[in-house]
């Protein structure tokens, strides 16, 4: 009977023994777990800043307020413009970004140079995932793991914030996201972004096909990194507590703020071609050189922008691009115009080819109103269509007038 009494004894000391460990392990891994945040930086004046940038935060010794000297910014925005073949690399879409691991301080030192504001949002995440995370991009950011293929709207680095945060909490981002979308596109937020820059403005807009036109959840709308910060605020845990635990402003915004969501109108589009439809019939006959002249200029960008949309369609990965019915309004034929443009020049009568293939260049471009209608893939590019079917078919007009009219 002692020897059982004595026996219990022995087993409840090591079960509490191995109770104190068990517990001191748990103090032990909470305390050396890492504090994870991610740090969302203002739009700048570069084009490829305009978007904005964000980066994840560890923190291996984290303070009261703030970070600590030691945090790490895991950054994958980062490309090499010296690498061989960078620009062919870029042009074909086949560019390669890479992660890089760097201090906060150092890391925010350009955003402050540029007065590009950024905010950290600290997250709640239990200290094994914020410590597999910590490993993880740890080991994302060796030389020999760093690198990745870039795709401007699928895999960028806002995009690689988000997966790695969405694996951390075990799928929750996604499946909380991927069922919501406010109506946006790829076309409507590049072109919002862009806007202050009129030149990438109208870039993003002609260049884009009706890949750009599928309303996205905001899973994919997370490709900008204001978007990611705004559903992290309202994103919640398996438990349904929240992720974003607390925000701290690091930098102020000195530059411009994104610009605002504006309605895209037609009507200013259509009172433009009209207006140089009519401008073109009116100088057919009172200055036919300089029409000449200027139709040869349209034909020649027309032509030249046709040239690049095709072969990016046919050449490239840049998804956005393929397919483009813009190629119907800068149709590549317009280039065979150019010999009958340099008659007009010289005050000769263009052949008959001419006239001709400038009624294809216009039945082509009248053409591309057709697929407005399609719901299965459409393409919003009916400001183009109002703008350049009148200049197209105002330009047939005058040369087809002048053949008929005695001299």
């Amino acid at each position: 009977m002692h020897g059982f009494r004595y026996l219990l004894a022995c087993v409840l000391l090591f079960a509490g023994l191995a109770g104190n460990a068990a517990a001191q392990a748990s103090v032990t891994s909470e305390s050396t777990a890492p504090r994870i945040g991610v740090v969302t930086m203002g739009p700048g004046e570069i084009f490829w800043e305009r978007f904005g940038h964000d980066a994840i935060v560890v923190d291996e010794v984290p303070v009261e307020h703030g970070a600590s000297s030691e945090a790490i910014s895991y950054n994958f925005g980062f490309f090499d413009m010296g690498e061989p073949g960078f620009v062919e690399k870029f042009v074909r879409g086949r560019m390669q970004y890479m992660l890089v691991a760097l201090p906060l301080a150092e890391d925010m030192q350009y955003y402050r140079d540029v007065g590009r504001g950024a905010r950290i949002q600290w997250l709640a995440l239990p200290p094994a995932q914020a410590r597999q995370l910590a490993i993880d991009l740890a080991e994302n950011a060796k030389p020999e793991n760093a690198r990745y293929g870039y795709d401007y709207y699928t895999d960028n680095c806002a995009t690689r914030v988000r997966d790695a945060l969405d694996r951390a909490f075990d799928g929750q981002l996604k499946r909380q996201l991927d069922s919501r979308s406010s109506g946006d596109t790829y076309r409507s937020e590049s072109v919002r972004l862009a806007s202050p820059a009129l030149w990438m403005w109208l870039g993003f807009d002609i260049a884009l096909g009706p890949y750009a036109d599928r309303p996205l959840t905001r899973w994919e709308q997370a490709f900008l990194p204001r978007t990611l910060a705004e559903d992290l605020r309202e994103a919640t845990g398996a438990d349904g507590t929240p992720v974003v635990l607390s925000e701290q402003v690091l930098l102020p915004q000195r530059q411009a703020a994104e610009p605002a969501s504006q309605a895209r109108l037609l009507m200013p589009w259509l009172l433009l071609g009209l207006a140089f439809a009519i401008l073109i019939v009116a100088c057919a006959r009172r200055a036919p050189r300089a029409l000449a002249a200027c139709a040869s200029l349209f034909w020649l960008l027309c032509g030249c922008l046709g040239l690049v949309l095709a072969l990016s369609w046919a050449f490239t990965e840049h998804r956005a691009l393929w397919a483009n019915r813009n190629l119907m309004l800068v149709n590549p034929l317009c280039l065979l115009l150019l010999p009958g443009g340099f008659a007009l020049l010289r005050g000769r009568m263009p052949t008959a080819r001419f006239e001709l293939l400038l009624k294809v260049v216009v039945a082509i471009a009248a053409l591309a109103c057709v697929p407005l209608w399609l719901q299965a893939f459409p393409q919003r590019n009916g400001p183009w269509i109002a703008l350049l079917l009148p200049i197209h078919a105002a330009f047939a007009w005058a040369w087809a007038n002048a053949r008929r009219t005695p001299a």
